[in-house]
């Protein structure tokens, strides 16, 4: 089998354990369902793929992969950023919470994925990291708390949104067009 055949094949898995995340939860992706998703014997998924551990950890990488994407597509200011970042969780909620709420397996992920993704972040708030972790808890929470449905069912999230973002604008900066 040729190389590329081996990175396809192993895409594919990695395909089906996000297709089996997103409708059945973190539960389902076992081996097992993989390969009868595959139409596989369990046993030659290991050509493919070390474990779960590893599946894990390329959905993570997807996961700072396509956020990394939607962000930098919207980091015109903290308000259109943070609602890319809301709206992409929301719609992708079991990738995100293997991205957000679990530790990241940073010795499998790709060199500069998290930084990437960090990096629209950073951009908005003029650098300061501090400001820019203090924004990601904030959004986080709150996303969290909406994906829990913790929030009563009157609640105007947006308008909470909107109070975060505004409460945070003072640590950001407008950037000049083509600025890193």
């Amino acid at each position: 089998m040729s190389e590329a055949a081996v990175v396809n094949r192993r895409d594919e898995v990695v395909d089906a354990a996000e297709r089996i995340l997103e409708h059945e939860g973190p539960d389902a992706v076992t081996m097992r369902r993989l390969a009868d998703e595959l139409r596989i014997q369990a046993p030659s998924l290991y050509k493919h793929i070390a474990g779960k551990t590893e599946i894990e950890a390329a959905l993570q990488q997807r996961a700072l992969q396509r956020l990394g994407a939607v962000l930098a597509g919207a980091s015109a200011d903290l308000a259109t950023l943070v609602a890319a970042y809301r709206r992409w969780a929301l719609e992708h909620p079991r990738l995100y919470e293997l991205s957000a709420r679990h530790s990241l397996d940073r010795p499998r992920l790709a060199s500069g994925v998290e930084a990437a993704a960090a990096a629209p972040l950073l951009k908005v708030t003029g650098g300061n990291i501090a400001a820019a972790r203090a924004i990601w808890g904030l959004a986080h929470g709150l996303v969290d708390l909406e994906l829990a449905n913790r929030f009563p069912p009157n609640a105007d999230l947006d308008a909470a949104w909107a109070h975060a973002i505004n409460a945070f604008a003072i640590y950001c900066t407008p950037q000049p067009e083509g600025s890193p």
